[in-house]
């Protein structure tokens, strides 16, 4: 079917959206994101509208573009067409935010970064988000979508969140410094980890001082690093402290 749609025209791919019936109409739809031609991403364009259109299909789209194993810049520069400046559902608008920095990601895996206008269209468009959030799980959401991203001059920004935050932002912001290579994990942002998980600034939950020290026992950790963190077992519940220590075990072996 992929294949049909590749060598099929902008109206041939259109009309085929539009008199699918209702239960394959997702198929379709995934399968001309999946053919990413010329010809089918514009029938998109032009056959879905994220004014009216219902969210299970927009919604639908987007999963279909964030998975996408080798995205194009035109399927980035299609998701944030539809995403600019419409009133849309808030799962919708969280969903295509999530997929731009999958998407951002991917396009950057591929070393298309700098050859693509898309990507810095598209990080901006998270950092404005980012910045214009006022509710707790937006913020989440769109930390998230900067972690899918993966651009190592995002790292300032979560770090920030990651210590300034409260209790799900600092675990969000943690989580999406986890998907960094090694190489990236700096030795400001090993610093940070520190202050969260000896509770230099301030006091955090549990499970973001877990996340803080795991970062630092992930990515080649200092002789200092494990001792502090062996010695500050004592002071911390069975639990906890077990885990740090099969932790530390497993990076011995």
């Amino acid at each position: 079917f992929i294949q049909m749609l590749r060598s099929a025209e902008k109206r041939d791919v259109l009309e085929l959206l539009r008199r699918a019936p209702e239960e394959m109409l997702p198929f379709v739809v995934e399968a001309a994101v999946a053919t990413q031609s010329v010809a089918s991403l514009a029938a998109l364009s032009d056959f879905l509208n994220f004014g009216k259109e219902h969210k299970s299909l927009l919604e639908k789209f987007l999963y279909a573009a964030a998975f996408s194993p080798r995205p194009s810049g035109e399927l980035l520069r299609l998701v944030l067409d539809k995403l600019d400046g419409k009133q849309l559902a808030p799962e919708v608008w969280e969903t295509g935010i999530v997929a731009v920095g999958s998407l951002v990601g991917k396009l950057c895996q591929q070393k298309l970064c700098g050859l693509q206008q898309e990507v810095e269209r598209g990080v901006e468009t998270i950092l404005g988000a980012l910045r214009g959030a006022e509710e707790e799980p937006e913020v989440v959401v769109y930390l998230l979508a900067l972690g899918n991203a993966g651009l190592p001059e995002t790292i300032p920004t979560l770090l920030d969140y990651a210590e300034e935050g409260p209790t799900a932002v600092t675990t969000a912001a943690i989580a999406a410094l986890r998907r960094f290579p090694t190489w990236h994990i700096s030795s400001k942002v090993k610093r940070a980890m520190r202050r969260i998980f000896h509770e230099k600034r301030k006091s955090y939950e549990k499970t973001c001082r877990l996340a803080a020290a795991e970062m630092l026992l992930d990515n080649e950790p200092s002789p200092m690093d494990v001792l502090n963190i062996l010695l500050a077992t004592n002071e911390l519940e069975t639990e906890t402290a077990t885990f740090l220590l099969l932790k530390v075990q497993n990076s011995l072996r």
